[in-house]
């Protein structure tokens, strides 16, 4: 027998043979595994293809994807391999990301809400008011800038060419009406002729009769606050007032720096000493002190009072707009400054809500937007003692169509 069928074939020698050299045997490309008929068994030639696979070059001795098309031990799916490091799931971390702004956004609003409400100034007493007028429809808000100069120093006083009178008194009044058929702004202006009722008094509780006596409308305020002027309104248009909210001088200028200003096309220069205003024609934005100037001025114009209330309008109402604007109210750094620079110098009744502030704002935003309507009260163009007299048929009209909550037809002066 040659030496290739003894070692090719095995050896019959019951004797294991030593150790000795292999010829190279070159390594023939991998031929793909095929499952052998029943009853095939191993062939031992070096030179046959050998159906048996060990499972070594497909993985299949661990489980992986061999020739058996991804079958396991037994015809079984193999286990599914678990990746090192899981992928995110990014539905989930985007719930729960949204949950957490959700609740973030309530916890400060819940949190600003209760800290505005703890600076709102609530002293008037609308209770004390007697023989008040019905309800109507709608809400009616009695809007007083007054010339308080309460924690003004000597040198804002100055600044703002306050002057250093004692008490205070009303600088500008309106009425606000708010419903479902538009706003209305109506300017009160300071020298109304209009007859003093009975009152209780404020802090004396003493009923005053009513004598018959007439005087500016202002003079109200100055002689008993807050509850007379409201009393006096009501009495002289026989409208209901839900709320009063009033500032002061030193508030309403802080309230304008703490929004950066406000933007003013004045269609005319003018100067007026006394309140410190000396304005060029043209579009400007006014800080604190200017706007102050703007609505003080009354000896520039010859329809002095009347212009003034106009004019006290229109800023007013351009206030409210750029308060209630996106760019202060999506801005912490200007609305905070803005609500604490006006709450701290608002005075408003004890009825009143933020609800109702706020409602307040927009609407003389609205106003001056044109979804409502400005005007003075109709006058009859005559006066007695220097007092403007009202015009009682148009002012009649008027108060009717606020009451029952109409679109208001009437024309102011």
């Amino acid at each position: 027998m040659s030496d290739r069928d003894r070692y090719g074939r095995g050896s019959y020698d019951p004797q294991p043979e030593g150790a000795r050299a292999m010829p190279h045997v070159r390594r023939r490309p991998p031929v793909p595994a095929q499952q052998p008929p029943h009853g095939q068994g191993y062939d031992d030639g070096y030179g046959a293809p050998a159906p048996y696979d060990s499972g070594y070059n497909s993985g299949q001795v661990y489980g992986g994807n061999g020739s058996d098309g991804g079958q396991g031990q037994g015809g079984q799916p193999p286990a599914p391999r678990r990746s090192p490091s899981a992928a995110p799931n990014w539905r989930r971390r985007i719930k729960i990301g949204a949950l957490v702004l959700v609740v973030g956004f309530l916890c400060v609003s819940i949190g600003t809400y209760f800290w505005a409400d703890s600076k709102l100034k609530r002293e008037i007493d609308l209770s004390k008011v007697i023989e008040r007028p019905a309800t109507g429809e709608g809400t009616n808000y009695l809007i007083v800038g007054s010339d308080s100069r309460a924690g003004m120093t000597a040198a804002d006083k100055k600044k703002l060419h306050t002057g250093s009178a004692e008490g205070k008194r009303t600088d500008s009044m309106m009425i606000l009406h708010t419903g479902d058929n538009g706003d209305s702004l109506i300017s009160l202006p300071r020298d109304s002729n209009v007859a003093i009722p009975s009152y209780k008094g404020s802090t004396s509780g003493k009923t005053y009769p009513n004598t018959g006596r007439t005087t500016k409308l202002n003079a109200a305020y100055a002689e008993d606050g807050p509850e007379l002027l409201v009393r006096t309104v009501e009495y002289n248009t026989g409208l209901h007032i839900d709320h009063y909210a009033e500032i002061g001088f030193g508030g309403f200028a802080n309230l304008v720096d703490a929004v950066g200003g406000v933007e003013m096309n004045l269609p005319q220069g003018f100067k007026d000493k006394d309140a410190g205003a000396d304005f060029k024609a043209g579009k400007q934005t006014l800080n604190g002190q200017q706007a102050l100037a703007y609505v003080r001025t009354r000896h520039a114009f010859a329809a002095s009072d009347l212009q003034r209330t106009k004019n006290q309008q229109k800023f007013l109402a351009a206030l409210a707009s750029k308060v209630a604007s996106p760019t202060t109210v999506m801005n912490p750094f200007a609305i905070y400054p803005a609500m604490s620079a006006g709450l701290d110098t608002v005075t408003v009744d004890k009825d009143m809500s933020l609800y109702n502030l706020a409602s307040m704002f927009l609407a003389l935003k609205g106003v001056t937007g044109g979804d409502g309507k400005s005007m003075n009260m109709p006058l009859t163009g005559q006066s007695v003692n220097g007092n403007v007299i009202w015009d009682k048929t148009k002012v009649k009209q008027l108060m009717d169509e606020l009451k029952n909550d109409d679109k208001v037809t009437v024309s102011g002066s």
